[in-house]
């Protein structure tokens, strides 16, 4: 190595050995912080839906038009439509049948927080058998901002209803409630606990990531919840960042504490092996974490407000784990004192203390696995490649949108109130599109008005086009056009498409504007808007990641090995996600009720949080192999060793965090379960193919190359000194000091 020897390894060393020190001021921080957090949570507002803005689209430029020319009719106001089937042999337009229905109405209409309900009969609510009709209901605030009074009222009038004779569901996002993650997440945490105690030898050991990682996660998650009214946050956001962190927070703790043994093994004193173990693994959690905070912060680059949040959000939560990592956990390592074990020794109940045989002098499984990569790293390295291309395959079938009732389970009102207005109005129905038109320069808006609709209704896949309804001061009018398709078809999406070019020859002719806007056209702009980014994104987040990895690494082969290592798993764990959500392989088995379009928004999210989290794979596995090439043991010796010191420890990791996210899989959230699959799929592929048979296959492959750097980039870059070899040299100077004044003595 060039250049100057780094100081932060030191700092970082100096720090662990304070925490230890000092562990009742370390500890009593953290606990205030999270009691400081918990406090704010417990007095703010309850998050509600993040506002859905996309700002430079077409539809979100329409809906803004919407609340500056229809002041007061709430634009972003709950909805609700509730739908009524009559019994079978009768209609809706049955005397009976109608004065229910009008009961409903006018109960419906007493609501505190309602502006307007639509009365079937007079508003065109009628399907054209009879058989079913449905009533809008239009609140004043959002759905997740809803009274809960009121969402009983609402119930308790279908109630109503139905004791009549009728079937009514109800639809809309006035039910909209905050998403469960349901008992699978405690189930992984479970699992997690028991791969700890496997992994450490030890309870007490095995708790410490558990407690330190639901610390962190209770920090963040508070502070999230502290903040969401405030700064706008999505109910969705605390979870994904719980998820994010309580993964991570486990790893990153697993990864000191396992240092931590493996330096009291050495001989060392327990202050100074915590000192070492931050010095060390503490470094490579410092840029793990880091290449996982980029990836979250760069989702900022896609300008969609609600995902760069998110992003935030996590990355909030991942930096306090990484804090957390660095200062409790050697200060809960000082409270431990001799319960916590030298790396190789159990504690009594696990089997501790008996008499040593055969066996634990044989190589591990760490050791034997990567002893016959490198003796067959071409095959190896074939295999692990065209598997992960087979899995691939499905990604080219990739299709995207937004959720809406329809991916609802059956089970719920919402979903049944999605059927039977397809039923009774068509598929269309459920996804009308609202065609705004501005026409303030024109001469004549009431031509306008009436051109856009006749040249919308020639269109193809239109079933129904209503008269334009113009605001008070006649220059601007909104048009609802119902689609012959559901609002996730293809068809749905060519025919918005379709009225955008009329609207382009319209404002050539007129200079009218003519917008389309409404969540099916919301949903098609975000998922073309995502579809546009994911490239960029990924360029940006690689780039920044390989820029670091070249300066952890001092090489750069093997950042790019890391680079193209996690597009493969990436674009994997992509045809896994399209295999089970939208073909339905395993459907049944994995919860999901409706198949249907991937979710536009998990993509881009997915290829963030797996490109961090297969970087902390990367950087632990690498820097042991680089550790020991770097004290002079040859390229493939070099890899065993870094196996022999680490794949145990990865390997436990990597089963925390599929088990971690495989628990938001029963999440009642459709967007949530499938990020908690496509992130456990990934990481199950990133780290037992990738980074356990691909590493070590390349770096055997590729032997002493793989470390080149060019003589110029050697000098220029830093010496970030990942590896603590610095704190090896102090070591050397050290014992030569005590033997020089050893010499001087005699």
């Amino acid at each position: 190595m060039t250049g100057s020897t780094p100081s932060w390894p030191r700092s970082l060393y100096r720090l662990g050995r304070f925490s230890f020190r000092k562990r009742h001021v370390v500890a009593l921080f953290w606990v205030a912080l999270l009691a400081l957090a918990g406090a704010g949570a417990a007095g703010a507002p309850a998050a509600g839906n993040s506002s859905f803005s996309i700002p430079g689209t077409e539809a979100q430029k329409a809906f803004d038009l919407l609340d500056e020319r229809f002041p007061g009719a709430s634009a972003d106001g709950a909805t609700a439509r509730v739908v009524f089937k009559a019994p079978d042999g009768q209609k809706m337009t049955d005397p009976g049948n109608k004065a229910a229905v009008q009961e409903t109405v006018d109960e419906l209409s007493g609501g505190a927080e309602v502006t307007q309900v639509t009365d079937p009969y007079q508003g065109g609510g009628v399907s054209q058998d009879g058989s079913v009709a449905y009533a809008s209901v239009t609140y004043e605030v959002p759905g997740m901002e809803l009274e809960e009074s009121s969402r009983e009222a609402l119930k308790a009038a279908a109630e109503d209803a139905r004791d009549s004779g009728l079937t009514v569901e109800i639809g809309g996002d006035a039910l909209q409630a905050v998403p469960e993650t349901g008992s699978a997440e405690i189930i992984g945490i479970g699992v997690a606990a028991v791969v700890l105690v496997v992994t450490l030898g030890s309870l007490l050991a095995a708790g410490l990531p558990l407690l330190t990682a639901i610390v962190g996660v209770g920090i963040g998650v508070a502070t999230i919840t502290a903040l969401a009214s405030t700064l706008d946050l999505g109910s969705t956001t605390s979870i994904l960042a719980s998820m994010i962190g309580l993964a991570v927070g486990i790893d990153y703790a697993l990864f000191v504490v396992s240092r931590y043994r493996a330096e009291l093994a050495e001989g060392r004193e327990r202050e100074e092996a915590a000192g070492r173990a931050v010095g060390t693994a503490g470094s490579a959690v410092v840029f793990a974490g880091l290449t996982v905070v980029i990836a979250l912060v760069g989702l900022s680059v896609v300008n969609i407000p609600m995902l760069t949040k998110m992003g935030i959000a996590a990355a909030g939560t991942v930096a306090v784990a990484v804090l957390i990592a660095l200062t409790l956990i050697p200060a809960l390592l000082g409270y431990a004192g001799r319960r916590v074990r030298p790396a190789g020794e159990k504690s009594k109940l696990l089997g501790g203390g008996r008499a040593k045989n055969d066996k634990a002098d044989r190589p591990n499984m760490g050791t034997r696995w990567a002893s016959f990569v490198v003796r067959r790293p071409l095959a190896v390295l074939l295999l692990g490649v065209v598997g992960l291309g087979a899995a691939a395959v499905p990604a080219g079938s990739l299709e995207l949108g937004l959720p809406d009732d329809g991916s609802q389970p059956t089970s719920t009102t919402q979903r049944r109130a999605y059927d039977l207005l397809s039923e009774g109005f068509g598929p269309g129905f459920n996804g009308p599109l609202v065609v705004v038109v501005d026409a303030e320069g024109s001469d004549d808006p009431e031509a306008v008005f009436q051109q856009a609709g006749d040249e919308i209704k020639a269109l193809d896949n239109v079933v129904n086009v209503a008269p334009a309804a113009p605001n008070k001061a006649g220059d601007t009018a909104t048009i609802a056009v119902i689609p012959d398709a559901k609002p996730s078809s293809a068809a749905t999406e060519d025919l918005v498409h379709d009225i955008r070019a009329v609207g382009a020859d319209i404002k050539d002719g007129t200079g009218a504007d003519v917008l389309v806007t409404g969540a099916t056209a919301m949903n098609i702009d975000v998922s073309q808007k995502l579809n546009d980014a994911l490239v960029p994104y990924l360029v940006l987040v690689v780039g920044l990641a390989f820029l670091l990895l070249i300066v952890v690494f001092r090489s750069i082969l093997v950042p790019l090995k890391a680079a193209l290592g996690f597009l493969l798993s990436v674009l994997a764990a992509l045809g896994a996600v399209v295999a089970v959500y939208q073909w339905g392989w395993l459907s049944g088995l994995m919860g999901v009720e409706e198949t249907g379009p991937i979710m536009s928004m998990m993509p881009i999210f997915m290829v963030g949080v797996v490109f961090g989290l297969a970087m902390d794979y990367e950087v632990f596995l690498v820097t042991r192999i680089r550790e020991a090439h770097v004290h002079g043991e040859k390229p493939a010796q070099a890899v065993v060793t870094g196996f022999r010191y680490s794949a145990r420890v990865v390997t436990a990791a990597a089963i925390i965090m599929i088990a971690v996210f495989s628990g938001f899989i029963g999440s009642s959230d459709s967007m949530v379960k499938m990020i908690g699959f496509g992130l456990a799929i990934a990481v199950l592929f990133d780290a037992f193919v990738v980074r356990m048979a691909i590493v070590p296959a390349v770096l055997a492959l590729l032997g002493a190359k793989a470390w080149w750097l060019p003589k110029w980039l050697d000098r220029a870059l830093p010496n970030v000194d990942v590896e603590g070899e610095s704190l090896a040299v102090h070591d050397r100077a050290a014992d030569k000091d005590d033997e020089d004044k050893e010499l001087v003595r005699a």
